[in-house]
């Protein structure tokens, strides 16, 4: 079944890309959930003039997103959480807590957009991350959790 995607779907693929899938998972999840629309030739034909008029648009997108990926490449970022005497924290770090951190850093990405290595992290030290900016743009970086 081809399909049009509406929406960015992970391990899928991002929106205005056409993919093909199997029947039931189209029918059944992504265009009920509004992630996607039927490929028919008329819904083909609108799908390219309006990826003509996004042409010019995602090439300074794509600027943008590497000029954000370079910065963040740069920055380390510290998230402070509770912790005992030998290192371990208490609970654990996750995408939320790193994506405050980022937005208190001036880089306002998405929590969903995030994927830590390493997970999951319940002790202090550097950690590395990866942000799924754009497409092919995912700027690896640096992140310390600290102790109160």
């Amino acid at each position: 079944m081809e399909l049009i995607l509406k929406k960015n779907v992970d391990k899928l693929g991002f929106a205005n890309e056409t993919v093909t899938v199997k029947p039931g998972y189209g029918r059944n999840f992504l265009i009920p959930q509004g992630y996607a629309v039927l490929a028919t030739a008329s819904a083909k034909k609108a799908h390219a003039e309006i990826m003509k008029q996004k042409a010019h648009k995602e090439t300074k997108m794509l600027a943008e997103a590497q000029e954000v990926a370079a910065k963040l490449e740069a920055t380390t970022v510290t998230i402070s959480t509770k912790a005992g005497e030998n290192g371990k924290i208490f609970g654990s770090v996750n995408t939320v807590q790193l994506a405050e951190a980022l937005k208190k850093a001036g880089f306002d990405i998405d929590r969903k957009s995030l994927k830590i290595k390493d997970e999951p992290i319940r002790e202090v030290g550097t950690f590395e991350a990866e942000a799924s900016l754009y497409k092919g743009v995912k700027p690896t970086f640096k992140f310390d959790v600290v102790g109160e």
